[in-house]
């Protein structure tokens, strides 16, 4: 064989093995960049779950505020809250009343939920059934707490609605899967929020004697 033709082969063989290695190249970085789309998306997505542990541990902490408190169950409207409110602290260095008490653990609360959450906030209010109650009778509490998230961009605003109800968890979806607000109130926009109805503390039973609603409070 032709010296020339050999080198000429050699060559080709040559410029097939670098395009095989460009090909392979392109190939890890694709699969490199996939699975760092997923590590992101696992990151987001425990983000949130942690969040979300986080609300349910606040809630719990909220409950347990009303358990200590022997009259939570006669001053529910004293724990009613907006999103907006910034209830002020009782001054309780020489005692509170019932009233007080309610209202230096919702302030105190929600100063907790606002440290702990990036820009949380939360919203206590009576659910529509124990709204109706007449005073005294109500036996729990609706509590939403709203914060926000790190979320990927969605130029669309149709795209990113429908992205944030399918995250919250305060929405009920109906059998043709379209969503809808479940709560007495929603949940503030661009806010992901997680609701809870918490049991209030029994230890006033509500009685009433000749029509009129007392409570009965032991140890009170």
């Amino acid at each position: 064989m032709p010296e020339n033709v050999t080198h000429l082969r050699s060559r080709i063989q040559r410029g097939i093995t670098l395009i095989e290695s460009l090909v392979a190249v392109a190939v890890m970085a694709l699969g490199i960049l996939g699975i760092l789309g997923v590590q992101m998306r696992t990151l987001t997505d425990t983000q949130t779950a942690v969040r979300r542990a986080q609300a349910i541990r606040l809630i719990e902490d909220l409950g347990e505020r009303m358990k200590v408190s022997p009259n939570a169950l006669a001053n529910l409207n004293g724990y009613v809250t907006g999103f907006s409110a910034t209830p002020s602290v009782p001054d309780c260095s020489n005692g509170c009343n019932a009233a007080q008490l309610a209202a230096y653990d919702v302030a105190a609360w929600k100063k907790t939920v606002q440290e702990n959450l990036p820009l949380g906030k939360a919203s206590i209010f009576l659910p529509p059934a124990e709204s109706s109650l007449a005073a005294g009778l109500g036996r729990q509490l609706g509590v939403m707490v709203a914060w926000r998230e790190n979320e990927r961009e969605i130029s669309d605003s149709t795209d990113k609605k429908n992205f944030k109800d399918n995250i919250d968890a305060t929405k009920v979806r109906a059998a043709d899967g379209t969503l809808s607000d479940g709560a007495a109130l929603k949940c503030p926009d661009d806010h992901t929020c997680h609701l809870q109805y918490i049991p209030v503390a029994s230890r006033c039973a509500p009685y009433s004697p000749g029509g009129v609603t007392m409570h009965y409070c032991p140890g009170s």
